[in-house]
């Protein structure tokens, strides 16, 4: 009785948080500021790029190109709910967030980094089709079923969003207000809770963790799969589809192996995830660009045509 009549008002005692960031030396601030912010300057226009390019371009009608479009809007605003924020906090002197700002930003960077893994899968799938189904390849990854696939993305993460919301909020917390990280994240909020986090910690594992491992898994598996059938084809058409498909476990391994190593392990295992969680906030959107556009001949061409004729 006496923790349940604690609770209620232990949960409102935080009304902000100080984010601590990845550095306290000043040095390191500097530079990392200054690194960070040509990061996002790189995302922002190399994501513009690729998008103005596949929109302006007969690309557009291809799904694999229409799933990279989505990806690289996904990509800008992924980065634009996190980077901003990690830069104004290591050029300013308080670092605090408001406790409606870290809920929003909690539940923004987990639906849009949610979309992204699902259009990956849906990037896969289509690759998957086109080599090992090609004469079937028009009738199964049409239009239609391109769309029904980013709609299904977002009908399934928001719903995981917006439980993962409803279960922080229910957490009361009353100590220490900072934050061991440079964002509002599901796994340092829990390291500020005051009481047992037990039962909260095993499902924070299991619909984060297990997702993005489970997720990576079946991706892996279907590029096996890929890599398989493709030792039948011609030695251009191995060439072809190594290629396309090497870009895609490129950005693969970049987003999900340091996402499930900042996922999996339970929240007070010392880890070092908000260093590596830089791999999938910022470094993975910001070679996202590069990736598929100077690994891919269609791309480039494309580029070559729609930016020489708006110039």
């Amino acid at each position: 009785s006496v923790i349940c009549s604690n609770y209620m008002e232990n949960q409102n005692n935080v009304t902000e948080f100080v984010l601590l960031g990845l550095f306290m030396n000043k040095e390191m601030k500097i530079i990392c500021f200054a690194f960070f912010l040509l990061c996002y300057f790189a995302i922002f226009l190399g994501n513009f790029i690729i998008f103005v390019t596949i929109t302006y371009s007969h690309l557009i009608q291809q799904p694999m190109y229409y799933f990279l479009c989505h990806l690289s809007l996904m990509d800008l605003a992924y980065t634009s709910t996190i980077i901003p924020r990690l830069i104004r906090d290591l050029a300013a002197k308080r670092k605090t967030i408001s406790y409606n700002g870290c809920m929003t930003q909690l539940f923004s960077a987990h639906l849009l980094g949610g979309v992204e893994m699902f259009i990956l899968v849906s990037m896969a799938f289509d690759r998957y089709i086109a080599i090992c189904k090609p004469l079937h390849y028009m009738v199964i990854v049409n239009r239609r079923r391109c769309n029904m696939l980013i709609l299904v993305a977002w009908a399934v993460v928001f719903w995981h969003s917006i439980a993962q919301l409803l279960m922080v909020l229910k957490l009361p917390f009353c100590g220490s207000n900072h934050i061991d990280h440079y964002i509002c994240d599901v796994k340092p909020l829990l390291k500020l809770v005051c009481g047992d986090t037990h039962v909260v910690s095993i499902l924070v594992i299991a619909n984060n963790g297990m997702v993005c491992l489970i997720t990576f898994l079946v991706l892996v598996a279907s590029y096996v799969v890929i890599l398989y059938h493709i030792r039948m084809h011609s030695t251009e058409g191995r060439h072809k589809a190594l290629s396309t498909c090497g870009s895609h476990i490129m950005v693969v391994v970049l987003f999900f192996v340091p996402c499930i190593y900042a996922y999996v392990p339970p929240p007070s295992a010392n880890n070092n995830e908000k260093e590596f969680s830089v791999l999938y906030t910022v470094i993975a959107p910001m070679l996202n660009p590069l990736i598929y556009t100077l690994r891919n001949t269609e791309m480039k061409s494309a580029m070559r045509k729609v930016w020489y004729r708006k110039i």
